[in-house]
């Protein structure tokens, strides 16, 4: 049985339109219907329905795209095995989120560059959601990212990084550091920047602060570079919400201040390393994993 057929026949599942899969697999659509017509032949039976433009998979289509989901997968990791056996293991391909790309990004590339100048470094970065597509795309060999905005599913090895503890940073003269005690409307009166928040802090905010510390009305600058957020707070009267470890050269050089709210902050983010269930580990990314484990047991 070809593999491919089975590949052309998950794209044709997954888009539900031969010009979309065709264009996917990088063939023509008639290319594509003659792959899906020779696996047809081979099965014996019919896998689509063809009714107007619309391909709707038989019951036979059905229970070969489950089958095929895992002989593709299992081809996949044979080939993925067998490269790493003969040595072509020295590439790492990662996505992080925005709290962990801020504590790991400059870390990570400097100790690659210095120590291991062969390794071939990617560094993805956008929202859980597309990370997650692409990690189960194989597209990201592992993610670093917020636990709290990942469902847990059995596809996914999912370890904790332990927390992170979240807060208030402004820059060294700011006008609410001359406030004998600083509250969240004291903080309100001014921009507050952030990433995107999970739900869970979300709550804990809320039900710490009341309905004002909703991130959904209380922040008024997001983005997903913590780096771009804590160069905009030195430059304004903006205060940076979220992990205080991304703030620590600021902190450390003076530049910036966490503000000693009252009552006191008691959010934390909470970080995952993340991999698909099963894959085969490259040795680069052992090292990736524990240079991960760490950078956050020293955070």
């Amino acid at each position: 049985m070809n593999i491919k057929h089975l590949e052309h026949l998950l794209a044709l599942a997954d888009t539900g339109s031969f010009s979309r899969a065709a264009e996917q697999c990088f063939i023509t659509q008639s290319a594509l219907s003659r792959s899906i017509q020779n696996l047809e032949e081979e099965l014996g039976g019919q896998l689509l329905d063809r009714i107007g433009k619309r391909n709707e998979l038989t019951p036979l289509g059905c229970e070969v795209v489950v089958r095929a989901r895992r002989i593709v997968l299992e081809a996949s990791e044979l080939q993925r095995s067998a490269e790493l056996l003969q040595g072509g293991g020295g590439q790492i391909r990662v996505g992080l989120g925005s709290g962990p790309g801020a504590l790991l990004t400059t870390p990570l590339l400097c100790h690659a560059a210095g120590q291991h100048p062969d390794l071939r470094v990617s560094i993805t970065r956008g929202s859980t959601e597309l990370q997650l597509l692409q990690l189960r795309a194989r597209q990201l060999d592992a993610l670093v990212i917020d636990a709290y905005r990942v469902a847990p599913a059995p596809d996914l090895h999912i370890t904790s990084l332990g927390y992170q503890p979240a807060g208030f940073v402004c820059r060294a003269d700011h006008p609410l550091l001359q406030l004998p005690c600083v509250g969240i409307a004291d903080v309100l009166r001014y921009p507050v920047a952030s990433t995107p928040l999970s739900d869970e802090v979300a709550r804990l905010l809320v039900a710490q602060y009341g309905s004002a510390a909703d991130p959904q009305r209380m922040v008024t600058l997001q983005g997903e570079e913590v780096a771009s957020l804590i160069a905009a707070v030195e430059r304004s009267l903006a205060v940076y919400l979220g992990i205080v470890a991304a703030a620590r050269e600021g902190l450390q050089t003076g530049r910036l201040v966490q503000l000693d709210l009252q009552p006191a902050q008691r959010a934390q983010a909470h970080f995952a390393y993340i991999t698909l269930q099963g894959r085969t580990e490259a040795p680069a990314l052992t090292w990736f994993r524990g240079f991960v484990a760490q950078v956050f047991a020293t955070a």
